[in-house]
């Protein structure tokens, strides 16, 4: 959503990005208890430099991320707080396991909603077991479901979020990338529409990252970006591919037993295409993980919500000539209209 990668940006379950898991529903309490004991773990990033103990390739990293967090403020205009100053070593894997879940004959996600971040596509949970005992009961409803774990975590600002030990094995560009797109959550993000907000700080993202590599002379690695963002777009194509073929086949009349021959030729023929486009690559392939397993509904379901807007914000960002502030005053603007204008931003071409 790969957890190193840009799969990590969506992966199996819309993995980076709000932790629903803090406020609402049955499971408050344990959520609760769970932002808490991330934040009693947090540490300056500079003591954590300073510690003699701290293995050289964390303490490197760390400095990479002093200088991506001062460039995200003073170059790209996003918020300068606490947030990303901090590390926080929370001992597992990921941070949060979020649970997506899609009707059987349908990529439509189901929607949970909640104070402040209103409605989402998932449920997150800080431990493990809940986050599948949940999934399995899901299932039992016959729902599709998806299980994926989130490296990287934000709470829209209302905490300092840290760095955490599960983001460290990412490449320094992998790094900016995350703090730039969670930072663009805490400049502007419009509950219940996570299109428009999850489009824009992909947007913004890419275009930090473009700045930033730019500014220290890495052309090359620039170039290497690049490819490895645009094979990132021919998977997300393939995906959205079989999702409008799957859309067509659920609003169709057939029988339910043809319904699901043909929706489990879709999914096979889906992963015979990443095939074939993964042997004209050389190097990296997004998604190897992601294709190893059974895809369902869950696994697309949430495809569209970081990408279908993105071209519209290019073109606001290219009508104001990159000038960053004069595009969030745009955003500010788009993000105060109805749902309907909002959208029309990503189908004007």
């Amino acid at each position: 959503m790969n957890s190193s990668s840009n799969v990590s940006k969506i992966g199996p379950a819309a993995v980076i990005g709000l932790s629903a898991a803090l406020l609402g529903g049955c499971y408050v309490l344990e959520s609760a208890e769970g932002q808490l004991a991330l934040m009693s773990k947090r540490e300056p990033i500079e003591r954590v430099i300073e510690r003699p103990s701290t293995p050289p390739a964390l303490r490197a990293q760390l400095e990479q991320v002093k200088s991506i967090r001062e460039f995200a403020s003073r170059e790209l205009g996003l918020p300068d707080n606490g947030s990303y100053r901090s590390y926080a070593d929370v001992g597992r894997p990921y941070v949060v396991w979020n649970v997506v879940a899609a009707p059987e004959f349908s990529v439509d996600a189901r929607l949970w909603c909640f104070p402040i971040v209103g409605c989402v596509s998932y449920r997150g949970y800080f431990v493990e077991h809940r986050a599948r005992a949940f999934a399995a009961r899901l299932r039992a409803q016959h729902f599709d479901v998806s299980v994926g774990g989130v490296a990287a975590y934000s709470t829209l600002g209302h905490f300092d979020d840290p760095i955490i030990n599960t983001m460290v094995g990412w490449d320094d560009i992998e790094l900016a990338g995350i703090v730039f797109h969670e930072l663009t959550h805490q400049l502007v993000y419009v509950p219940g529409d996570a299109s428009f907000n999850e489009a824009l700080a992909t947007t913004v993202e890419e275009e930090g990252v473009r700045r930033w590599l730019l500014a220290q002379g890495r052309d090359a690695d620039l170039a290497r970006h690049r490819v490895e963002e645009q094979r990132y777009l021919q998977v997300i194509a393939l995906l959205r591919n079989t999702s409008a073929e799957l859309r067509v086949l659920y609003a169709s009349n057939v029988d339910a037993a043809s319904m699901r021959a043909r929706k489990r030729a879709a999914f096979r023929n889906l992963s015979e295409a990443y095939a074939r486009l993964k042997a004209t690559w050389t190097g990296h392939a997004p998604f190897d993980e992601w294709f190893r397993g059974e895809l369902n509904n869950a696994h697309l379901a949430s495809i569209g919500t970081y990408y279908d807007c993105v071209p519209g914000f290019e073109r606001e960002l290219a009508a104001v000539h990159g000038d960053l502030a004069a595009f969030y005053r745009r955003v500010r603007e788009l993000a105060a209209l109805p749902q309907s204008a909002r959208d029309a931003v990503c189908t004007t071409p």
